[in-house]
């Protein structure tokens, strides 16, 4: 590389991804066929609009690659081509969220959605995000004492408020969601019932997690953490649910280009292809399985060392660690510090019921996908645990717990 600069700091993130242990649930690592797709030709080319319908000449293979990505999607999860529309070009979890609450919810419309300190996403409808800034937030429910979503609670106030969306998808939410309850919920209210699978898709994909396709009207995820992708986002959405006289397909490819953006990133749609590819295969679904297998061995073993996981456990391939304990252990700030010091890559976190500033909270969320896809399997979850557990109980913290 001609950019010394630019190749100095490639090297030196490489050495870093190299030589720690990445806990961060979010985050893992694609293969070297996906990084030569993202840095392919198709990086040179503008492809406004969508197959078939360009407003660029030169489309030929661009159109053929977002179909067959498009296909790659579908296949993957097992869903019909008359049944379920699918738009690949959303560039991040982000946009592809808000597109589909602007298309589907008007302005000022209520939105029901995981708050932030209960495992939701930012633009689950949080005030911080423009989705809580154009949109009404009407917040799911957890049970403080179970730690689990309160469906009952949930179905009440759907009833009371009438919300046009339910979003139903996570960041630190480490059970499985009873997505059959959340249908019925929509359908009492008038709703319609969004997933959003950005953490759990490859476990989906993998047969680790249940599908939300049979419930779901729409459904988005990203293509990196658990699918093992390049960054980027997939819309899913039903062709038979209509806005009035308008399918919500059309609406949210329309919320997407040229509402939000312009002429998607080819390469990256390329990318994502090749991993749809990879995902579609039997070693990935022994990986996916592995991934639960190991953060649940892993939450077990911080369990058993003395530390309060949330909700007592996992279903999934994330964990969240209450390490402050009311304060007999230590806050999740000094925690994530600690732990990388050491070699461990994690996040600080808020847990249900947070009593501590969200930029020091009482948690760390950790999670398996990376160091899975690393090969590593129970044995080496005993290991970790024993190391977070030895560092974290150091002489030098504040508190000798």
């Amino acid at each position: 590389m001609k950019d010394k600069q630019i190749e100095r700091l490639i090297k030196s993130e490489t050495t870093r991804q190299k030589g720690v242990i990445n806990l961060i649930p979010s985050e893992n690592y694609v293969s070297k066929d996906v990084l030569t797709a993202l840095g392919s030709i198709f990086d040179n080319k503008y492809a406004e609009g969508y197959p078939h319908a360009r407003y660029y000449g030169g489309q030929r293979y661009i159109d053929e690659l977002e179909i067959l990505c498009q296909d790659r999607a579908r296949k993957l999860f097992k869903l019909k081509k008359d049944l379920w529309h699918v738009n690949v070009q959303p560039l991040s979890g982000s946009p592809a969220n808000l597109a589909v609450y602007l298309a589907l919810v008007p302005k000022g419309g209520k939105v029901m959605g995981l708050p932030l300190s209960s495992g939701g996403h930012l633009t689950h409808g949080q005030k911080v995000s423009i989705t809580g800034k154009i949109w009404e937030q009407l917040p799911i429910g957890i049970d403080l004492k179970t730690e689990l979503i309160d469906y009952k609670k949930m179905k009440e106030d759907a009833e009371k408020e009438k919300p046009a969306l339910i979003i139903v998808g996570f960041t630190a939410y480490p059970r499985i969601v009873d997505f059959k309850k959340c249908r019925e919920i929509a359908d009492a209210c008038g709703a319609y019932l969004m997933v959003d699978m950005a953490h759990f898709a490859g476990l989906v994909a993998g047969g680790a997690y249940p599908t939300p396709f049979l419930y779901a009207d729409v459904v988005t995820t990203t293509t990196h953490k658990t699918l093992r992708g390049p960054r980027g986002a997939i819309i899913f959405s039903r062709k038979d649910k209509m806005l009035g006289d308008k399918s919500i397909s059309t609406l949210i490819d329309k919320a997407i280009f040229p509402g939000l953006q312009g002429g998607p990133h080819m390469s990256q749609i390329a990318a994502v292809a090749v991993a749809l590819k990879e995902d579609d295969s039997p070693a990935f679904k022994k990986y996916a399985k592995q991934v639960v297998k190991n953060a649940k061995t892993l939450a077990n073993e911080l369990i058993r060392l003395g530390w309060r996981v949330v909700s007592g456990g996992t279903d999934s391939h994330l964990i969240l660690v209450d390490t402050w304990m009311s304060g007999k252990g230590i806050p999740g700030k000094e925690a994530e510090a600690k732990l990388e010091k050491a070699g461990i890559i994690c996040n600080k976190n808020t847990i249900p019921g947070e009593t501590r500033s969200p930029f020091d909270p009482s948690g760390i969320r950790i999670g398996t996908p990376a160091e899975t896809t690393r090969g590593k399997k129970e044995k080496d979850m005993l290991i970790i645990a024993r190391k977070i557990d030895k560092v974290l109980r150091a002489k030098n913290n504040a508190n000798n717990f």
